[in-house]
């Protein structure tokens, strides 16, 4: 079972979605957007590729001045999902990397899970991809397609989780002009 995930889409600050994204999540059993969608017309193109699960950003929400977005059959504040045997929390934001004393992660699934702690956490907010386990939840951050680690509108990041038996395995691939390739970590991940 392959799930296509993505994040912090920005449109119209963006002007589109890269058509490469769509093509990407083509085939995929289910795609999950992490929030700050802005243009709801991006979750009715989603919907029209696979089953879709959305949730609600601070852009989304009426924050930073925008409008708060319109109900959409897809969109939640927050969810919970079952896919595959496992519970997947949907989100814009948490606390990862925890920062102790102030905010952690089970902190996070009180708030916003009703205190159900998932296996896997999707979130996004940074714009900064990032694959990592925190407290036996393995949370993904997809990054963003469109603005990738906050700078100007260009190829960015989503992501990908494959379950097989129960066990998932998550992966970020990078948008590029041919369409999408694994994500070149050393590339990004270094210390400024």
């Amino acid at each position: 079972m392959r799930i296509g995930l993505l994040s912090d889409t920005h449109i119209p600050e963006a002007r589109e979605v890269w058509p490469q994204v769509w093509d990407a999540f083509r085939g995929c059993d289910a795609i999950l957007h992490a929030g700050d969608i802005y243009d709801l017309g991006v979750l009715d193109t989603l919907a029209e590729i696979s089953t879709l699960h959305a949730c609600r950003g601070n852009g989304d929400d009426g924050s930073g001045g925008r409008p708060r977005q319109p109900d959409h059959p897809c969109l939640a504040d927050n969810q919970l999902i079952e896919i595959g045997g496992l519970t997947i929390g949907l989100t814009h934001w948490v606390p990862v990397p925890e920062r102790p004393n102030i905010v952690n992660l089970a902190g996070a699934c009180d708030r916003f899970f009703g205190g159900v702690t998932p296996d896997i956490i999707v979130h996004g907010d940074t714009h900064v991809e990032d694959v990592r386990e925190v407290n036996g939840i393995l949370c993904v951050n997809p990054g963003s397609p469109t603005f990738p680690h906050n700078l100007a509108c260009q190829f960015g990041t989503i992501g990908f989780l494959d379950i097989e038996d129960g066990k998932a395995t998550a992966s970020i691939f990078q948008v590029c002009d041919d369409g999408i390739e694994p994500f070149d970590w050393a590339r990004w991940n270094r210390p400024w």
